[in-house]
């Protein structure tokens, strides 16, 4: 199964935050449920093009957050009961970088309206992105 996100290197979030936001929202949404197998790092790197230390310091993070726990001679294993703690940490990481963007906005002079209008068009730009 495809990953349910990409990576963006030109992106000023670090590429390991990307993968970590994006196994967490998919965690959330329900693509890897309570008991699933998440991808091997080597898979994910592949599939991402990206270095597996990035993909392992990715998968650090969630681990550490309690979303996934490692099982001997299995993998990584999404751990019963994190569905919606993963969805939590996701509207939280939107939420950071919503603000990030909206302090720069407030910098540019750009009005509320405006920027929700931007907001908008990203918001459709990375959907139609993870369509493809």
């Amino acid at each position: 199964m495809p990953l349910p996100f990409l990576v963006n290197p030109a992106a000023p979030v670090p590429i390991f935050q990307q993968i970590a936001d994006g196994l967490r929202a998919a965690i959330g949404r329900g693509t890897f449920p309570a008991g699933s197998l998440l991808p091997s790092v080597r898979a994910i790197a592949e599939e991402l093009g990206v270095n597996p230390n990035t993909v392992h310091k990715a998968i650090t993070e969630l681990e550490r957050d309690g979303l996934v726990a490692a099982e001997r001679g299995k993998g990584m294993v999404v751990r019963p009961g994190t569905r919606s703690q993963a969805r939590a940490s996701g509207d939280e990481a939107v939420g950071q970088q919503l603000e990030a963007a909206a302090r720069l906005a407030v910098a540019a002079g750009i009005t509320p309206e405006r920027f929700e209008q931007l907001a908008r068009r990203a918001h459709s730009a990375a959907t139609q992105e993870g369509d493809r």
